[in-house]
C-alpha cells in the first residue's frame, strides 16, 4: 500500500503545454528585465548605509515615534539629509541615517546636532546605538558585493556545464541573469534599501533558483534517455509536468516561511525577506517560461543526437 498525500498543488498526470507559451514567456522576460536595467540608471538603486557611507542611529523614543515631528526637527537642526525608518516590534524604535561627512569631526557634529533636535522633539529618547562607516569603506564593500554575484554566476556556470551539456548550462545562466535583473527593478520599485543584506538575498535566490532549474534539468537528462524518439519539445513539456508538484510544493514551503519575516520582521529583515519572496515567484516561474524555452532552443537539433538510428553495415 502506498502512501498518498492529502495535498498536491496539481492532480497527478498532468499534460500542460507549457512551450506553447514559449515566445510570450521570453519576450515578456525580455520586456520587465530591460525595463529594470533602465531603474537601474534611473532613479537607481536605494544604496544602504553600507554602500553610501554615513552614520546611523538607533533611537528609542518614550512614546509612539512622530515622524513628522521628528524631520521637522532634524532639517531644522540643518541635517536634512537625514532619513527615517521604523525598526523593532513596536512603535517606538527610529533608525536615522545620515549620509557620510568629510571629516570625522563634521560626522560627530552632525551626530550631536541630531542629538539635540531629538532631546528637542521627543524628549525622554535613548540613543541605543551609532554605527558609522567611511566612504571608502563603503566603496570597497560596494565592489566586492559586485565581484560575490558575478563570481557565483560563473560558478554555477561552471557547475551546471559539468553536470549536463553546454545547453543546459547556458539557458540556467541566462535565466539566472534575468532573474537578477527583475530582481534590481523589485528593489528600485520599492526602495528596498541596497546593501549586504540585500546582497546576501540576492545570493540566496540565485542559489534557490539553481537549485529549481536542476530539478527540471535533471528530469529532462532522465527522459532524454528513456524516450529516444520524443521530440525535445514534447519531452520538455513533459519534464516540466512530472517535477511541477515538487517545484510548487518546494517554492510554497519557502514562501510561507519567508512570509511572517516580511510582515514582520522588522527594518533588519523585512528587506531581505521581501526580496526573497520576489525571488521565489520569479525563480520558480523562469524555470518553466525562461530556462525551459532557451534549453528548447539551444538543444533542439543537438540533444537528439542519440535518437538518430546507427547505420548497418551490409557485405
Amino acid at each position: 500500500m502506498f502512501y498518498r498525500p492529502m495535498f498536491r498543488f496539481v492532480p497527478d498526470g498532468t499534460k500542460i503545454r507549457f512551450m506553447n507559451g514559449r515566445f510570450a514567456g521570453l519576450i515578456i522576460s525580455a520586456v520587465l528585465s530591460t525595463a529594470s536595467i533602465l531603474l537601474f540608471f534611473y532613479p537607481g538603486l536605494n544604496l544602504g548605509l553600507d554602500f553610501r557611507g554615513g552614520v546611523v542611529l538607533q533611537v528609542e523614543t518614550p512614546q509612539t515615534a512622530d515622524f513628522p515631528a521628528l524631520r521637522a526637527a532634524l532639517s531644522a537642526a540643518g541635517l536634512k539629509d537625514a532619513a527615517l525608518q521604523s525598526f523593532g516590534a513596536g512603535h517606538n524604535g527610529v533608525l536615522i541615517s545620515l549620509e557620510s561627512r568629510d571629516s570625522a569631526a563634521q560626522t560627530q557634529t552632525a551626530i550631536t546636532e541630531a542629538q539635540t533636535a531629538l532631546a528637542q522633539a521627543a524628549p525622554g529618547s535613548k540613543i541605543l546605538s551609532t554605527q558609522a562607516i567611511g566612504a571608502s569603506v563603503s566603496h570597497q564593500l560596494f565592489t566586492q558585493g559586485l565581484e560575490a554575484l558575478g563570481l557565483s554566476f560563473v560558478m554555477i556556470l561552471a557547475y551546471i556545464w559539468f553536470r549536463f551539456e553546454w545547453q543546459f548550462a547556458v539557458g540556467a545562466v541566462a535565466t539566472l541573469v534575468l532573474d537578477t535583473t527583475k530582481t534590481i527593478g523589485f528593489m528600485v520599485l520599492t526602495r528596498i534599501p541596497f546593501d549586504l543584506v540585500t546582497i546576501a538575498a540576492i545570493l540566496t535566490i540565485i542559489g534557490y533558483s539553481t537549485n529549481d532549474k536542476v530539478v527540471v534539468y535533471d528530469r529532462v537528462r532522465e527522459n532524454l534517455r528513456k524516450y529516444k524518439t520524443l521530440p525535445l519539445r514534447e519531452l520538455i513539456d513533459l519534464s516540466i509536468n512530472e517535477t511541477l508538484n515538487r517545484t510548487l510544493g518546494t517554492s510554497g514551503t519557502v514562501f510561507l516561511a519567508a512570509l511572517p519575516l516580511a510582515l514582520f520582521g522588522g527594518a533588519a529583515l523585512s528587506g531581505f525577506a521581501w526580496i526573497m519572496l520576489f525571488g521565489i515567484v520569479v525563480g520558480t516561474s523562469s524555470s518553466i517560461f525562461i530556462a525551459a524555452p532557451i534549453l528548447l532552443f539551444l538543444g533542439e537539433h543537438r540533444l537528439r543526437r542519440s535518437a538518430t538510428p546507427p547505420k548497418v553495415k551490409t557485405t
